[in-house]
């Protein structure tokens, strides 16, 4: 029997991304329903995606009839389900590593510059609390690299904090951070923007991307 698997998703969403890689990354097909984050005051708010994903966020993973939600959450779970290729490294140290560098990412920048925080803080003021919360992760992200990449960010396997690094540099950009005070992060994001599955995820090619934002 065919495996049914549904993604709840939004093109920029940083945390759909995330899993958009892992998902193109095992070779898994599914169907895509984008949840548009700011049509209408946000379809996440729907009554009928609220009973999908009580939080209101996106992504949501239906996977044949199981509702998973957070993005780490849903990717170790895509890991267990398919194991090749692995998204952790074998090696206890290398996996803490990775694991460090993906939670440094997803509970220390991303979100502090999510759609709902900047909502809070103001148009006038978003710019500069995300580039100061940007620019204060990416900071401790570099330093930390200096101690696992290889040609990507812990060895010569893709991991975890490869899979969390490149929807953040995209942030960074829009938030118009300097990235060249960061040459590790910036080489190690051109190797993975480069390889299919990262090019297939990517935001600005997902069908529910804006036609001027679409990459030609």
């Amino acid at each position: 029997m065919q495996t049914e698997i549904v993604l709840y998703t939004y093109f920029r969403s940083s945390c759909s991304w995330r899993v958009r890689i892992a998902l193109a990354l095992k070779g898994i097909e599914y169907e895509s329903r984008p949840v548009n984050l700011i049509k209408d005051g946000g379809e996440q708010h729907a009554a009928e995606y609220k009973t999908l994903n009580p939080q209101e966020q996106v992504p949501t993973l239906v996977w044949d009839g199981i509702v998973l939600t957070q993005s780490m959450a849903i990717m170790v779970y895509i890991d267990d389900m398919k194991p090749d290729p692995p998204l952790l490294p074998i090696d206890p140290v290398k996996k803490a590593q990775a694991l460090a560098l993906a939670e440094l990412i997803n509970s220390g920048i991303q979100p502090l510059q999510n759609l709902h925080v900047l909502q809070k803080v103001g148009e006038d003021k978003k710019m500069e609390w995300a580039q100061f919360w940007i620019n204060k992760g990416l900071t401790a992200f570099e330093k930390m690299l200096k101690d696992t990449a290889g040609k990507y960010c812990v060895g010569d396997s893709i991991t975890l904090a490869d899979i969390c690094l490149v929807p953040q540099v995209y942030n960074a950009h829009r938030f118009n951070v300097d990235l060249g005070q960061f040459p590790l992060i910036q080489k190690i994001a051109a190797a993975l923007e480069n390889h299919e599955a990262f090019k297939a995820a990517d935001a600005l090619v997902q069908p529910d991307c804006p036609e001027d934002l679409r990459k030609k």
